[in-house]
C-alpha cells in the first residue's frame, strides 16, 4: 500500500472530528477559567489524533513480507508523554492539591483524539458527551452531598496592616463555629501604603462558609476574601 492510498477525505475527517472534539471540552474548560483553556485542549486532543493516523497508516509503505511493525508503538508514546503535561498542571500550595481535574481532563482529551485519529468516531463521540456529564451533572450532585464536620476548609484573606483586621477576622471565625487550625501569613506588600497583608486560614468544624465569607467582607480594611475546601484539589 502507497502513502497516498492512506491519505483522503476519511483521515481529513478524522482529524476534524478530533479538533471539533477537543474544542467542545476545551470551551468547557476556558468559560471555567481553568489554567488549560481552548487552545492546549484542542491542540492535545488535534495532536493525539494526528500521532494516532502516523502510526496507523504512516508506515504502510514499509510493509513486506519480511518487515512486521507494531503499529501501536508510535500511538503508545501519546500515553507515556501526556503524562508531563498532566503532570505540569498538578501543584501543591499550602498543602492543597490543585489541577487534578484539568489533568485528568487533559488525559481524556488525549483519549478522545486517539480514538477520532483511529477512526473510532462513535466511541470519541461517547467520551466527550460522558465528560459533558460529569462536569455538568456530577459537580452540582457532588456539591450537595452532606460534607463531614471534620473536612477543613481553607481561607485567604487579604487586609490592610495596622488595622486589627486579623483579630476581627479571627473573632468572626469562632462566632460562626469555625475552629482555625492553621494560620500562614505572606509578605507584606510594601507598594500599600499602609501595605497590604494575606493569611492563608485552615478552617473546621461550621456548615457553609458563605456567610462567613460575607462577614469578613463587610470588615473594615478587609480588601479580598476567598474561600476554597482545602479537602479537595480544585479542577
Amino acid at each position: 500500500m502507497a502513502l497516498a492510498d492512506t491519505q483522503g477525505w476519511p483521515q481529513l475527517g478524522e482529524l476534524g472530528l478530533a479538533l471539533l472534539l477537543s474544542a467542545v471540552i476545551g470551551l468547557e474548560r476556558e468559560i471555567r477559567q481553568k489554567s488549560a483553556g481552548l487552545r492546549t485542549h484542542t491542540l492535545v486532543g488535534f495532536a493525539a489524533a494526528l500521532i494516532m493516523q502516523v502510526s496507523k497508516y504512516g508506515f504502510a509503505d514499509v510493509f513486506g513480507e519480511h518487515v512486521v511493525l507494531d503499529p501501536s508503538r508510535v500511538a503508545a508514546q501519546i500515553v507515556s508523554g501526556i503524562g508531563f503535561i498532566g503532570g505540569g498542571l498538578i501543584f501543591v500550595r499550602r498543602d492543597a492539591v490543585r489541577g487534578l481535574t484539568t489533568a485528568a481532563v487533559i488525559w481524556l482529551t488525549a483519549a478522545i483524539g486517539m480514538a477520532a485519529g483511529s477512526g473510532l468516531w462513535l466511541l470519541a463521540v461517547a467520551a466527550t458527551a460522558g465528560h459533558l456529564i460529569v462536569v455538568f451533572a456530577l459537580t452540582p450532585l457532588s456539591a450537595r452531598l452532606p460534607r463531614s464536620k471534620y473536612a477543613p476548609w481553607r481561607l485567604r484573606l487579604t487586609y490592610l496592616d495596622g488595622r486589627g483586621v486579623l483579630r476581627d477576622a479571627l473573632t468572626a471565625c469562632t462566632a460562626r463555629g469555625f475552629t482555625v487550625n492553621e494560620l500562614y501569613v505572606d509578605q507584606p506588600r510594601p507598594e500599600r501604603d499602609p501595605p497590604a497583608v494575606t493569611v492563608w486560614l485552615t478552617l473546621t468544624g461550621g456548615r457553609d462558609l458563605a456567610p462567613l465569607t460575607a462577614a469578613l467582607t463587610e470588615l473594615d480594611g478587609v480588601l479580598t476574601v476567598a474561600g476554597d475546601d482545602a479537602a479537595g484539589g480544585a479542577a
